[in-house]
């Protein structure tokens, strides 16, 4: 090529908000004077380049649909589909494209180029939800003129009672890199309603939880794990007690999309906690129709009925995680759901010895739905670190700690039995003569969570579905990205 004559189309893209492309404008004036053909695009202000003719690219539609990640980027187009992209300011690459060795002579041999502005944050998922594939299969809800995007949420039922975001499409497909998995991949039915969901609808869902696309597999598998058939979130749902999921997340993805597992963990204040119990909470309202009053019953509720879900606290390792307990390798990232109520506070700030905690520990989870039941629901234990720390000293881990609360917390049945000490409730009076547990073998899960400085732990009471021993546990799966 030489002369006015190069091959194929020429394309330059320029900023004006750009060292190395204020670098390049003599050249690229000199060369549309000599009558070189080179469309210029600008994506800040063309004016600073009226001298180059350029074309207004401040929608940043050009710049999208090349890809283009720099500026400059010059691109020399073929008939074959074939091109040449040569990024920044590249002296002999310039100078070989269009066959004039003394181009830019005065010019640094190379210099970097800037961000394209059509990657800066924010931008891309807005270009490709207005000029590219976005591959969202979801209606759109079109506003009118003076709608308000929350107060519609509200209006039209899409909320849990809180402000939501609103599902955009650039939200959605932002939403959607967070996984590999086909945005079309149904993923099964949620209830009651048995409405089918597909990952697209759940990215929906987190968006308007205010999830962040690092969470959503975690959200997935949060979401599977409450659609197995065991964990019976049917039941769940429609239950007149105070139960929701309660979500712990194992795994060092807890660490890298910033869970909280330490102070306040099981409170308000972390956005990966907060977000991701709530999607799925969501997920049961929008697409589920589990709306409270109609199939939701809930005599009281609770506030797990919001989000309820935090990460465990693995930087000890002493302690065996729940879900290497439930199966899983260490260094897996799991979720575990656990049928469960809000939270009954332990407090034991004299305890000193293993044996004096656990009996301690072993008192209050015997108030569990009501002293007087037995092998009637499940429980989760969040022990604190401080408490933990009694244990650790003496050499006690998971399996020990949970044998002894089982031991101490079994009773004779005459304590237990209907009408005993004077309260109606109670076991089945054949049970009269026999030992018995409080909890199924299985069914009390421990976790470790919670800040250093305090001899607190918690407990959270099971679902009363748990008596149904064989039809509904936890669960506990694997994060698949």
């Amino acid at each position: 090529m030489n002369g006015n004559h190069v091959n194929g189309e020429l394309l330059l893209f320029l900023k004006q908000d750009c060292e190395t492309c204020q670098l390049v404008k003599p050249v690229v004036g000199e060369l549309v004077n000599k009558g070189v053909p080179i469309q210029v695009y600008v994506q800040d202000d063309p004016n600073y380049y009226r001298d180059l003719s350029p074309l207004d690219d401040t929608s940043l539609k050009a710049s999208f649909n090349w890809n283009i990640e720099t500026t400059p980027t010059l691109i020399q187009t073929s008939g074959n589909g074939h091109s040449v992209r040569i990024e920044g300011w590249d002296k002999s690459g310039w100078q070989k494209l269009f066959g004039r060795k003394s181009l830019g002579s005065t010019l640094p041999d190379f210099r970097p180029g800037c961000g394209s502005k059509s990657r800066e944050p924010g931008v891309y998922e807005n270009l490709v939800a207005n000029y590219g594939d976005s591959g969202i299969e979801a209606r759109e809800i079109t506003l009118g003129k003076w709608e308000d995007e929350m107060e519609t949420c509200y209006e039209r039922g899409w909320t849990d009672g809180l402000p939501v975001t609103p599902p955009t499409d650039a939200r959605i497909w932002k939403m959607l890199q967070g996984t590999s998995r086909n945005p079309n991949e149904i993923i099964g039915k949620v209830p009651p309603n048995l409405a089918p969901i597909t990952v697209e609808k759940a990215a929906i869902n987190a968006v308007m939880a205010g999830c962040k696309p690092e969470y959503f597999p975690v959200v997935l598998t949060v979401l599977e794990a409450a659609l197995d058939p065991i964990f019976t979130m049917h039941g769940l749902l429609c239950t007149t007690c105070f139960s929701s999921p309660i979500i712990v997340v194992n795994g060092p993805i807890a660490k890298s999309i910033g869970m909280n597992w330490g102070m306040n963990a099981l409170g308000q204040g972390n956005r990966a906690n907060a977000t991701i119990g709530r999607a799925l909470q969501l997920i049961i309202r929008n697409v589920g129709g589990g709306i409270p009053g109609d199939l939701d019953r809930s005599t009281l509720g609770g506030p797990g009925k919001f989000t309820f879900c935090f990460a465990e606290d693995e930087t000890d390792p002493t302690w065996e995680s729940l879900s290497v307990s439930r199966g899983f390798a260490e260094g897996e990232n799991a979720v575990t759901l656990f049928q469960g109520d809000g939270i009954q506070g332990f407090i034991d700030q004299r305890s000193q010895t293993p044996e004096q905690i656990t009996k301690s520990l072993a008192s209050s989870l015997l108030a569990v739905g009501n002293p007087k039941l037995a092998e009637f629901t499940n429980a989760l234990l969040v022990l604190s670190p401080e408490h933990y720390e009694i244990y650790k000293k003496e050499g006690w881990g998971r399996s020990k700690i949970t044998e002894a609360l089982h031991q101490e917390m079994a009773r004779p049945g005459s304590e237990l039995i209907q009408g005993a000490n004077g309260i109606g409730e109670g076991i089945d009076p054949l049970r009269v003569d026999e030992m018995v547990n409080k909890f199924w073998p299985e069914g009390l899960l421990i976790v470790r969570a919670g800040g250093q400085a305090g001899l607190f732990s918690a407990i959270c009471a099971g679902w009363t579905g748990g008596r149904f021993r064989h039809e509904s546990q936890p669960v506990t799966k694997k994060i698949m990205v």
